[in-house]
């Protein structure tokens, strides 16, 4: 490998901000903001929006949606002029 052209691959920890859930792990992206692991040791900080820990999808929490609702909907919104011809 060429030496200065690859980006420094370190421990990094990322942070939920809605539910305060981080965890560690390697990674390239940059970050300003530090914070003390519960090794002691101090990481660089990236907050993310949205994780395993509070995503829909992974907390069981999803929402069903009703495809039959909207279609109905476009059509009133819209017409006939789209509905197939049989």
């Amino acid at each position: 490998m060429k030496k200065d052209i690859h980006p420094e691959y370190r421990e990094v920890v990322f942070k939920d901000i809605s539910t305060d859930f981080a965890f560690k792990t390697r990674s390239t992206i940059q970050s300003k903001e530090t914070i003390e692991w519960e090794d002691g040791k101090e990481y660089p900080l990236v907050k993310v929006e949205i994780s395993s820990d509070s995503h829909p999808f992974f907390t069981g929490k999803q929402k069903l949606v009703d495809t039959a609702g909207r279609v109905d909907k476009f059509y009133s919104r819209y017409g006939d002029k789209f509905k197939k011809k049989s």
